[in-house]
């Protein structure tokens, strides 16, 4: 089971300095497997979000990521930090494929299903793609539900993300991709009555 030798390097440095320079506040980490097949999937309100989850295990997450980061002078960077290029213009049946291949190996799959990041109010997110669930559930691997909430505010501690119980979803993927999103905009919400 090898893993991108180059993220394997650059992320104690990249951990390092996310968390000198923007203090996030980690809830819930010990609910990411040790090994294991695990996909972690929540909610996306900035491109630092990908470091936010980098920075919260020492495990290498494959994310799924728009396919222009595989593209021009990008394209030998991402690639050997291990994503998995989407084309957001189709439904990209290959990157779920490629997502469970990786799962039947016993990696992390990082997959943010809103699609896209969601510029709108802080207690809103946007309709979630089915995609997590569904390969949480063809390949029997455990799923990770994660909250991110306020925003990365520079040298200040501001930015929290907080990672929910592992469990295998059903079979009624439509329902369970509710679930995946209520449990989301539940955190969020009770965050912001604070």
């Amino acid at each position: 089971m090898k893993e991108p030798r180059l993220y394997r390097i650059v992320r104690p440095i990249l951990t390092f300095f996310f968390r000198l320079l923007f203090r996030p506040t980690y809830v819930g980490r010990e609910n990411i497997p040790a090994e294991g097949r695990v996909v972690l999937a929540g909610n996306h309100t900035s491109f630092l979000d990908c470091l936010l989850l980098i920075s919260s295990t020492k495990r290498t997450i494959h994310f799924l990521a728009k396919d222009s980061l595989a593209k021009g002078w990008k394209k030998p960077i991402f690639l050997a930090m291990g994503i998995i290029p989407v084309n957001r213009k189709i439904h990209d049946h290959g990157a779920l494929v490629k997502g469970e291949e990786e799962l039947k190996e016993g990696k992390v799959i990082g997959i943010f299903p809103e699609g896209t990041i969601n510029r709108l109010k802080k207690d809103v997110i946007l309709p979630f793609k089915i995609g997590a669930v569904k390969m949480s559930y063809d390949t029997k691997s455990p799923l990770v539900v994660f909250a991110i909430e306020h925003k990365y505010k520079f040298l200040r501690r501001s930015v929290k993300i907080t990672f929910f119980k592992p469990y295998l979803p059903s079979s009624d993927l439509t329902e369970e991709n509710e679930k995946l999103m209520n449990q989301v905009k539940e955190k969020l919400k009770k965050e912001n009555q604070k």
